[in-house]
């Protein structure tokens, strides 16, 4: 008999997927008047012709760097055994959708059914040891292990909080505006959230309608995406406080850790927000060790990826603060959600004051799309991170020669 043939990763494709939101203004922001919301569209193949996906988001322009830069790392990958990457997913971290199909599991449930020993071993201690010891991440994991089922069931037959953004964007008119926010309290949402900062007057009269349309028992969000220096972010928000904004996301460079932690001293009780731009569990390990922060929150594509989320994670129990995830983007919503479900059953083990954020919009373009229902994501049955896109998306959609863009430039 011959020798049994080695599974190994054969390819690892990367496409530019762009979606043209900038002709109705979805997605429009104080930094990002005009978005493109786009993805870098990665499938890894097998040996076996079994396949792995995942993306990177964008706003558009850059989005083919990323996928360079996808395209340069393939080779470090293409010809490893399969079977060894995903038997250390600590040390390889990027093919948790492959190894979810393999077995079957969505990826929230593959995490939480992993015991405390092999959560703690994915985690790079190296530089969060003087936040998190493993002993630490291992005592909360046993701590929350007993409830593991109890919450599972609860969270297969109720789903996980969400909030809203679609009334939001900042290029919307106020009719617009109104409309959706009553339309997102009549669907269950108990929180929505206006981008803001690029003119105070309109901020202000922008946030009082809001809030005459939802009531003084919906919760808003607004969000500043890094449009503001400190004392600006400060000056500003006393001028919004009137209407009871619930926090204030990103009032600053993401980069600057104190310039949160005196924000957040200056506007409280209006919550501090921020997470989606933090770039490493480190900057995550500072602003929690600094009271930078109210509200963390992750992304499924920054960092890196899974692996790096579960720290987080557990960094955000340690320190005692609420994980609400980003998620306004291409496939944000189908991959966060896994991470916010596998928090609630294997670490935190609670959704107080804890929503993931969701758009309505783009989710038609993916094989396993989100699923809400009265204000609450249903958590995902389908094996998988939820990254997978329609083939016929991709090919429409790919950038440049996709039929959207190539009609688009014709016309």
């Amino acid at each position: 008999m011959g020798q049994p043939v080695t599974e190994l990763i054969a390819a690892v494709d990367a496409v530019d997927v762009r979606f043209p939101t900038s002709r109705e203004l979805d997605g429009s922001d104080a930094m990002n008047p005009e978005p493109d919301y786009s993805a870098t569209y990665v499938t890894v193949r097998t040996s076996s012709e079994q396949e792995g996906f995942g993306l990177a988001f964008t706003v558009g322009r850059g989005n083919e760097i990323t996928v360079a830069a996808v395209r340069s790392l393939a080779p470090l990958v293409v010809g490893l055994p399969v079977a060894e990457v995903l038997a250390d997913l600590g040390a390889f971290n990027a093919v948790w959708d492959l190894r979810g199909r393999r077995e079957g599991k969505p990826v929230w449930r593959l995490l939480a059914e992993l015991s405390p020993e092999e959560l703690v071993s994915l985690v790079d201690f190296r530089y969060i040891a003087d936040a998190l010891t493993p002993g630490e991440a291992l005592a909360i994991l046993r701590a929350a292990e007993p409830g593991r089922a109890q919450r599972r069931a609860k969270l297969l037959e109720d789903g996980y909080p969400a909030y809203t953004t679609t009334p939001g964007w900042l290029g919307y008119t106020d009719d617009k505006l109104v409309r959706l926010a009553k339309e997102a309290v009549a669907d269950g949402f108990g929180q929505i959230k206006l981008k803001v900062g690029v003119d105070p007057a309109a901020d202000e009269r922008r946030l009082r309608i809001a809030r005459a349309a939802v009531g003084p028992d919906v919760r808003i969000a607004v969000d500043a995406n890094q449009a503001w220096g400190v004392e600006q972010a400060i000056e500003w928000l006393r001028r919004l406080a009137p209407y009871d904004p619930y926090w204030i996301e990103e009032p600053t460079s993401p980069d600057d850790v104190l310039g949160h932690a005196v924000i957040r001293k200056a506007v409280a009780p209006i919550k501090v927000a921020t997470g989606e731009h933090v770039h490493n569990l480190v900057m995550f390990k500072q602003l929690l060790q600094a009271g930078a922060v109210d509200v963390l929150q992750l992304d499924a594509s920054r960092v890196a990826g899974v692996t790096e989320n579960v720290a987080i994670l557990l960094l955000a129990t340690k320190f005692g603060v609420p994980v609400c995830p980003h998620a306004g983007g291409v496939g944000l919503c189908e991959m966060v959600q896994h991470l916010a479900m596998f928090d609630y059953v294997a670490v935190s083990g609670t959704t107080e004051d804890r929503v993931i954020e969701y758009i309505d919009h783009l989710h038609e373009h993916f094989v396993d799309p989100v699923r809400i229902r009265a204000g609450h994501y249903l958590a995902p049955t389908e094996p998988g991170l939820g990254a997978r896109m329609r083939p016929e998306s991709v090919a429409r959609f790919g950038f440049p020669d996709g039929l959207e863009w190539t009609v688009a430039v014709a016309g």
